[in-house]
């Protein structure tokens, strides 16, 4: 017992971790990208956008194909190479005088991304059917710390120079790498271990293989479209923030901190007992009936304290996307884990890559000068829609789907 205590530890420093790691080197990127091109700060943004794209279009290519290879060789390889090269990834960043050395890093750091992936992966191995949800919720609580650590840590270390936090990252990363060396059993046994194969370890074999599951296509397309969705808060919240409530950059800050803080809460304390009273199934839809509700609010909220205080109501609705992985999960066979869960991350990378454009110019075209209607809150209401939409595909599932009833 004691020993899956640190294991689950190390998987929870790791999501923590990827997570943080992500958000050390935010505030430092456009200074860092200014001093190696000389360039300006417009400049300095198309380059951050481009680095940004190419890292999700390689957890977009590379997700299944890490998820078999967790399948086929085991969990704890996978993890511990995974953070070592990405120790080293850091490393590369921290040293880099050009731009083809940080695109080089962000190409390396976007295919050994496999922490969140492998990880859910492994707590699934370890969970018990009707405990996959609550633990899924666990991995998404360590995620909100890693966030709302990342950028303050990194705001910190910045002052120290533009490669500090990145030489913290390694540091961090490499130091797990050792923790997990010592405490991470190995949960793919010989009984459940599968062969690796090519045509399944890509995105469109694996969703044609795992979409080939009874019920599971439509939970795919819920998937992708509720992160779609859900990409409204960090996708223009600095911009709505800004325009709509005339706050200030520390003020964003603080309020995504106090969102990140309100995720973790509730995955990682209330989403256990949420579970126990109500079942997945009822979780997925109360946690997007209220993400509906929340957004609809902030669509066309005016006073920035209202919005505060809408934080524990935007922060509950994120129960769905744990109670729907669960669903998923245990709709797959034992030696599927990992492929089910690289596919997840394929679909959250094509959403992290399409989502900034649908969310911003959705921002834009209603807040130009000559906009028809002037409404900052309108990609909130066009997330209420998709939203909207994830629920009445997912009450139409077929109850006769091999998915087992939540």
């Amino acid at each position: 017992m004691k020993n899956q205590r640190l294991a689950i530890t190390f998987i929870l420093m790791s999501v923590v971790m990827d997570s943080m790691g992500i958000g050390l080197i935010m505030p430092v990127m456009p200074d860092l990208i200014r001093e190696i091109e000389g360039t300006d700060l417009g400049s300095a943004a198309v380059w951050g956008g481009v680095l940004a794209t190419i890292f999700a279009l390689m957890q977009f290519f590379f997700g299944p194909t890490v998820g078999n290879l967790s399948d086929r060789y085991g969990r704890r390889p996978v993890l511990l190479i995974s953070l070592v090269v990405m120790a080293f990834d850091y490393v590369l960043m921290a040293l880099a005088s050009t731009m083809w050395l940080l695109i080089i890093g962000r190409i390396i750091g976007g295919i050994t991304a496999a922490t969140q992936s492998t990880a859910a992966a492994y707590m699934a191995d370890i969970s018990k059917p009707e405990e996959k949800a609550a633990n899924f919720g666990l991995i998404g609580a360590a995620f909100g710390v890693g966030f709302v650590l990342g950028p303050l840590i990194g705001g910190v270390l910045a002052e120290y120079g533009t490669r500090a936090p990145f030489w913290a990252a390694a540091f961090l990363a490499a130091a797990n790498a050792v923790f997990g060396y010592f405490v991470l059993p190995e949960t793919v046994t010989d009984a459940i271990r599968r062969p690796f194969s090519w045509k399944r370890a890509n995105p469109l074999g694996a969703f044609k293989h795992i979409g080939g599951l009874p019920g599971l296509k439509r939970l795919m397309i819920i998937l992708f479209v509720y992160a779609i969705a859900f990409f409204v808060y960090p996708g223009v919240w600095a911009y709505f923030g800004a325009l709509q409530f005339g706050w200030s950059p520390g003020m964003i800050g603080l309020s995504l901190g106090i969102f990140g803080v309100g995720i973790a809460v509730v995955q990682g304390l209330l989403m256990r007992p949420i579970l126990n009273r109500i079942g997945e199934r009822n979780a997925v839809i109360l946690g997007l009936t209220i993400d509906v509700a929340a957004f609809v609010a902030l669509g066309f909220v005016t006073n920035g304290w209202v919005a505060l205080a809408l934080t524990p109501l935007t922060a509950l609705g994120s129960i769905a996307g744990p109670a729907l992985q669960g669903i998923m999960s245990r709709s797959v066979d034992d030696n599927q884990q990992g492929e089910l869960q690289g596919l997840i991350a394929s679909i959250n990378a094509v959403a992290t890559i399409l989502a900034p454009l649908i969310v911003t110019q959705t921002f834009f075209w209603f807040t130009r000068d000559d906009a028809a209607i002037f409404l900052p809150g309108a990609p909130f209401l066009l997330s209420a829609v998709m939203t909207l939409g994830c629920i009445f595909i997912f009450i139409s599932r077929p109850r006769r789907s091999k998915v087992p009833a939540p």
